[in-house]
């Protein structure tokens, strides 16, 4: 369905204030930043911010909800033979060759990491992040394989995946810290995430395989 003229002013209003906080954040720190702040520099009111972002924490981690559907997306995508951890695992490698944004792999994003690093908010709203990630994925592999609430296997099967992702994220934002160039830390990556596979087990690596029908 075609985005009608309001959405799209909505959706374009919602963007240039986040992007506009986001600079702010990175600018002044976190916590130094109010709402008020962001929206005399957006030119809205302070209500108007809070109806489209209810914490501040959510217009700094304002695409949060791509990243908690990312690995469930993947999962729900993958080939015919191909199981979960490898769907997952063909991700990764797949953004990491591309070094892709989404990974980190991009200037500036030591700057990213310094805000979170020096805003308890943000570190408590990233932990909280990752347990979605972690539950959504759990969700959809219950799903996929129509495992029973007692099966304890969809849990652990979604913590070993995102032991996987968490593992990898941690490597790249500690090397783009240091002012790294995203391509060298590309190829250390795909190296790091061979490393990784040989340390799951093939009932992990097995788990959830797609039927050819």
């Amino acid at each position: 369905m075609a985005e009608g003229l309001r959405e799209r002013k909505k959706r374009e209003t919602r963007q240039r204030i986040s992007d506009i906080a986001t600079g702010l954040f990175l600018e002044h720190g976190f916590v130094t930043v109010t709402i008020a702040d962001v929206a005399e520099a957006a030119d809205v009111s302070v209500n108007t911010v809070y109806n489209y972002f209810p914490a501040k924490e959510d217009l700094f981690f304002d695409r949060s909800q791509g990243v908690v559907d990312r690995l469930s997306r993947w999962v729900r995508g993958r080939d015919a033979g191909e199981s979960a951890a490898g769907a997952v695992l063909r991700e990764l490698r797949a953004e990491i060759e591309a070094v892709s944004p989404r990974m980190g792999l991009v200037e500036g994003y030591d700057r990213f990491m310094r805000c979170i690093e020096e805003a308890p908010p943000l570190r408590s709203r990233l932990w909280s992040i990752q347990q979605e990630v972690q539950d959504n994925l759990e969700a959809t592999l219950r799903e996929e394989t129509d495992a029973g609430d007692a099966d304890p296997l969809p849990r652990l099967i979604a913590g070993q995946i995102c032991w996987v992702h968490g593992t990898v994220f941690v490597a790249i934002g500690r090397e783009m810290t240091k002012g790294r160039n995203p391509d060298e830390v590309s190829r250390e990556m795909l190296v790091l995430l061979d490393d990784i596979e040989e340390l799951l087990s093939r009932k992990v690596l097995n788990y959830a395989v797609r039927g050819a029908g």
